[in-house]
């Protein structure tokens, strides 16, 4: 009997988060997943991006390029915000859910015949299966480009079974310590197992001991290393944020690409994603040389036109709700990117802050960094086992000298942003993304409201 599509979500969500087992993760297992599908990985070009903050946005960035060239792009990405689908999508399209269950089945039919056998020693774990359905849906959808978003560090994730045309390095920060290893140095190496020999890294300078790591590993290997510096924006007038009528916050600037002048007109705000565009840009042009077309006109399209909700996605005030900005901020370095958006667009306004966090988070100095921009923080709990309490939160915000107010669910912290933010005000909401998913998904639901 075909299994419907709650089950399989239902199914996959019972094995468990990645982070909180005490497995060790092998490479192999998900070789071995693969091989009983008949490595669907190897019918595939594709994309490998790690990193530690903007793995999605550029992600995000060069899949909407590669679209707008006319090629069927797949694009891999995780977390989701509000529905599992939103992993795995080609040409924007969430994989649809019977589709979703009829390739679920097919992967948990291999996995169990694998254990059954004892060529695997356990089930597949939640993101091992999930990458090997979105495997098996991009090979047997005829994707011809598959960009991938490495779900944690980058030598033993499940995305790294395939053999990527380009590996693309995002910025690296400290995150996920107690798997990737507690230095700079360390949690480099990790990401740095995604590069391939005499293979093709698209990266940025950034903190010199990743630098350090990077080169080294590229030496190693004999990699090609390609800079995106040239498409970074030029320190111009010209390079600077935007705010039209409609509340809709852009960047606008020229570049170069192919020895044309284009206009980068990016949704993406934040000057943090001035990097996360410019590694999309600079991969979209070493495609060129495995077979792909893509021009000076694709890039401009596909920029103008991502999609990546979620990060300083703005709702525009209604009759019932304040201005909204929605941004995911789980670590110190996105904290760190929230905080100069908000001084960029919001430095006037009064703000009202929700906020929630994963308790395996570095809590304390996010709220450090974040908490003294808002006139008061309303500390909600997600849905989520791992998610820390409102009073843990308040408590590590106690020196911070911001008001902070309880709320027991994000439904609750929301009551409580409308009834104290005023007219001029604005409501941040940031921390987890499973906070940011829920928000979004009742704030949705509402006729007065328009997603921009």
């Amino acid at each position: 009997m075909p299994v419907s599509y709650e089950s399989a979500v239902s199914n996959l969500l019972a094995l468990g988060h990645e982070l909180t087992g005490t497995r060790k993760f092998e490479l192999e297992h998900m070789r071995s997943l693969a091989r009983a599908l008949g490595n669907p990985q190897r019918r595939l070009q594709s994309v490998l991006i790690a990193g530690t903050n903007g793995k999605g946005s550029t992600a995000a960035a060069l899949a909407g390029i590669v679209q707008a060239a006319g090629y069927r792009t797949g694009l891999y990405t995780s977390p989701h915000l509000q529905e599992i689908n939103e992993r795995i999508q080609i040409n924007r399209e969430p994989i649809s859910n019977v589709e979703f269950a009829e390739i679920y089945d097919r992967v948990e039919r291999a996995a169990g015949e694998l254990v059954a056998r004892g060529e695997l020693p356990w089930h597949p774990s939640f993101f091992e299966m999930v990458t090997a359905m979105m495997f098996e849906y991009f090979a047997s959808a005829g994707v011809e480009l598959a960009v991938l978003e490495v779900g944690m560090g980058g030598r033993l994730d499940a995305t790294n079974i395939t053999d990527p045309c380009v590996a693309v390095i995002t910025d690296i920060d400290f995150d996920h310590q107690k798997f990737l290893g507690n230095t700079l140095t360390e949690i480099a190496g990790e990401k740095a197992g995604i590069l391939r020999p005499e293979g093709v890294v698209v990266l940025l300078p950034q903190h010199p001991e990743v630098n350090d790591a990077l080169g080294h590993a590229i030496v190693e290997l004999g990699a090609r290393p390609v800079s995106a510096v040239k498409y970074m924006p030029p320190l111009t007038p010209e390079a600077k944020a935007h705010e039209d009528l409609t509340l809709i916050k852009r960047y606008r600037y020229p570049l170069e690409y192919q020895e044309k002048r284009i206009l980068v007109d990016s949704p993406l705000v934040g000057r943090h994603q001035f990097r996360n565009l410019a590694l999309a840009i600079a991969a979209a042009e070493q495609l060129n040389s495995f077979g792909f077309s893509i021009r000076p006109e694709h890039v401009e399209a596909g920029i103008s036109s991502v999609e990546w909700p979620g990060r300083f996605q703005v709702l525009p005030g209604s009759t019932d709700f304040p201005e909204t900005v929605l941004d995911v901020a789980h670590n110190p370095a996105g904290a760190w990117a929230l905080r100069s958006a908000l001084s960029t667009f919001y430095d006037d306004r009064p703000l009202t802050l929700i906020f929630g966090a994963m308790r395996d988070k570095a809590v304390r100095e996010i709220v450090e960094i974040i908490f003294p921009l808002a006139q008061r923080v309303i500390a909600t709990q997600a849905q989520n086992p791992r998610a820390a309490t409102a009073d843990e939160i308040a408590e590590e915000a106690q020196h911070t000298g911001t008001e902070v107010i309880c709320a027991e669910n994000v439904t609750a912290a929301l009551e409580r942003a409308r009834e104290l933010t005023d007219k001029n005000g604005v409501v941040v909401i940031t921390g987890s993304i499973y906070i940011v998913g829920e928000a979004l998904g009742i704030l949705s639901r509402s006729p007065a409201r328009q997603i921009v």
